[in-house]
């Protein structure tokens, strides 16, 4: 028998200084403001550039007027950049616990819903249990919570479901949360045709896209009139009679000032889930809070 070889093809030979310098000047306007971020000279960052681009083989960046613009060749290049940049620094945590045999920081996000009303007990909980765990929370929207877990700026992420996969990312589902109708006050029916006009989640927020799907195959339009990445702004303004809103009855019914749904079904419901990525060197202190969070939805 005949074993055919495949021919070797040497890999890049990338720093993570590179790395770094490749994702700085990706984010930035410019490659100055690239450089002055990251605290070198326009030169350096300029050179390590142009060595990168001549080790893959590729030219990354593209003028854009008075900026530089990543070209759509180069958009796995930055990518692969900011996941092994998150890898290296999972490394270097792991690395410092391990000297100092300590359990250290821990990075949770999470969106308001899970941290004020869903999992504040389990919060609790893990506070009180193991006390040599620092845990920093961070509180915000599914889409910048996720972002911030791919590029290493979190270690867990609580949210609703991504649409699609994200690289790098697992998660587990938590929980389903049902997001029911509630009008100003006077102006409750049952008729969908007759909801609206809406005050929602802004545009590209996963829970407007749910939201603005199932009003429409209720038979109601979805006429948006203002937005708010905060559930307790919408409360308030439904309240003030600015327009109607999908939210979680956990936050709209909570008391006091409590809002009235305008029929009890839930119109949409979202999938909460804990997301992680998927990392050889996972502190051992997340993978407690993960599996506490786990644990408090089964329980």
């Amino acid at each position: 028998m005949n074993v055919h070889k495949l021919p070797h093809r040497p890999m890049p030979n990338l720093t993570v200084q590179q790395l770094e310098y490749l994702v700085a000047a990706a984010d930035a306007t410019t490659h100055s403001e690239a450089a002055a971020g990251l605290g070198v000279s326009a030169s350096a960052l300029s050179q390590g550039l142009a060595e990168l681009s001549r080790r893959v083989g590729l030219t990354i960046f593209e003028k854009d007027g008075r900026s530089q613009k990543v070209r759509p060749q180069a958009e796995p290049v930055v990518e692969h950049a900011r996941r092994v940049l998150a890898s290296t620094a999972d490394l270097g945590r792991y690395i410092e616990r391990t000297r100092s045999g300590t359990a250290g920081l821990v990075r949770v996000g999470m969106i308001d819903a899970a941290a004020v009303d869903h999992f504040a007990g389990a919060l609790h909980a893990i506070r009180h249990d193991r006390p040599d765990i620092d845990l920093h929370l961070t509180v915000g929207p599914s889409g910048g919570l996720f972002a911030a877990l791919e590029q290493g700026h979190l270690d867990i992420v609580v949210g609703v479901k991504p649409d699609t996969s994200i690289p790098s990312v697992v998660w587990v589902d938590l929980m389903t949360e049902g997001l029911r109708v509630y009008a100003p006050p006077g102006a409750a029916t049952v008729d969908p045709a007759k909801w609206g006009p809406w005050v929602t989640f802004p545009e590209g927020s996963h829970s407007r896209k749910l939201i603005a799907a199932s009003l429409r195959r209720s038979g109601a339009s979805f006429d948006v009139v203002a937005e708010s990445h905060q559930p307790e702004v919408l409360r308030e303004m439904v309240k003030l009679g600015l327009g109607w809103t999908v939210l979680p009855s956990v936050q709209a019914e909570r008391t006091p000032g409590e809002l009235v749904p305008a029929r009890r079904e839930p119109v949409a419901h979202r999938e909460l889930v804990v997301a992680w990525r998927d990392s050889a060197v996972t502190p051992e202190a997340a993978v407690t809070l993960r599996d506490s969070l786990v644990d408090f939805t089964s329980s």
